[in-house]
C-alpha cells in the first residue's frame, strides 16, 4: 500500500522516531521513502546515520512531494510550524497528527489542508507496545484509511473511533493512562520495600506482575472482573488485599482521575 509513496515527518521527536523505526522494522517502507524536517543539524545527522532516511531543515521542503505528512511537533510549536506547509502540500496528500489537543479544525486552518487524521498515541509506543486512538475528517479514502492503520499500527495497537469527541476520552485513558500505571507500580514497589524486600527485588516482582497480568488479560477471552475473581480465594490473602483497596477508594480515585484528565483535554482543545 506504500509503493511509490513518500512520507514526510514534521518534527523528529521520540514519537516520530518510534513510528519511523516501526515502519522500517516491519518492512512497510524503504528508508528512502521517508523525509524528516528537523532544524537541528546534529539530530539530522543522527537520523541519517542510524536510520538511513532523508532529512531537511525546512518543513515546507519535507512536505512538498509527500503523499502522507505526519505532524509530530509539540502543540506549542504548531502555530509557528504548520502555517509553513500552506501552499506546499499536494492536493491528494493527507495529514496524520500525533499532537495532543490539536483539533482537526485547527490543523486544517493552520495548514490550509482539509484531509486530516487526528490521533492520540501513548509513550509505550516507543517500545512497540503503544495504544493509539484516531479519527479522521471527511474525505479520507479507503486506501488512506488502510495506510493510517499501518502507520499507527507501527507503534503497537490502533483503534479508529467514530468521532473526534472520542479522542479527548481516549486521551484520558490511553494517552494519560501510562502515568496511572507507573504510579501504581511505584506504590507497589514502595509497599514491598516497606515490608522488607530489597528494592531491586521488589521492583522486579512488581513490574513483572503488572506486565504478566496485563498480557494475561489481553489474551484471555474472559472479562477482567472474572479474572480477578478467579485469583481471589475466599478468606485468602488476595481477598484481604482487595478489600483494603476497595475500602480506600481505589475505584473512586481512578474514576475521578480519568475524568479530570478528560476535562483537561477538552480545556486544552478549546485553547
Amino acid at each position: 500500500m506504500f509503493t511509490n509513496q513518500k512520507i514526510a515527518f514534521i518534527g523528529a521527536g521520540a514519537m516520530a522516531g518510534a513510528i519511523i523505526g516501526g515502519l522500517l522494522k516491519q518492512g512497510l517502507v524503504a528508508a528512502t521513502q521517508i523525509t524528516v524536517s528537523e532544524p537541528r543539524a546534529d539530530r539530522r545527522a543522527e537520523l541519517e546515520d542510524t536510520l538511513g532516511i532523508n532529512t531537511v531543515a525546512g518543513n515546507a521542503t519535507a512536505a512538498a512531494d509527500a503523499d502522507i505528512v505526519v505532524l509530530a511537533v509539540k502543540p506549542q510549536i504548531a502555530p509557528l510550524a504548520l502555517p509553513e506547509l500552506k501552499g506546499h502540500l499536494k492536493p491528494e496528500a493527507f495529514l496524520i497528527s500525533i499532537m495532543a489537543g490539536m483539533t482537526i479544525e485547527t490543523i486544517a486552518g493552520l495548514t490550509g489542508h482539509a484531509t486530516v487524521v487526528r490521533s492520540m498515541p501513548n509513550t509505550p509506543a516507543q517500545v512497540g507496545m503503544g495504544m493509539t486512538a484516531w479519527t479522521a475528517s471527511a474525505g479520507l479514502s479507503e486506501t488512506q484509511r488502510a495506510q493510517t492503520e499501518a502507520i499507527l499500527g507501527a507503534l503497537g495497537e490502533q483503534l479508529e473511533v467514530a468521532g473526534e469527541h472520542y479522542i479527548d476520552m481516549a486521551t484520558a485513558i490511553n494517552g494519560s493512562g501510562p502515568a496511572y500505571v507507573f504510579l501504581f507500580i511505584e506504590a507497589f514497589i514502595d509497599a514491598g520495600v516497606r515490608m522488607g524486600l530489597p528494592r531491586p527485588q521488589a521492583e522486579l516482582l512488581a513490574k513483572q506482575t503488572v506486565r504478566g497480568a496485563a498480557e494475561y488479560a489481553s489474551q484471555s477471552e474472559t472479562t477482567v472482573s472474572t479474572l480477578r475473581h478467579q485469583v481471589t480465594s475466599p478468606g485468602g490473602t488476595t481477598a484481604a488485599a482487595v478489600a483494603e483497596l476497595e475500602a480506600n477508594g481505589l475505584r473512586t480515585a481512578l474514576d475521578k482521575a480519568v475524568f479530570a484528565a478528560f476535562n483537561q483535554a477538552q480545556a486544552l482543545g478549546k485553547k
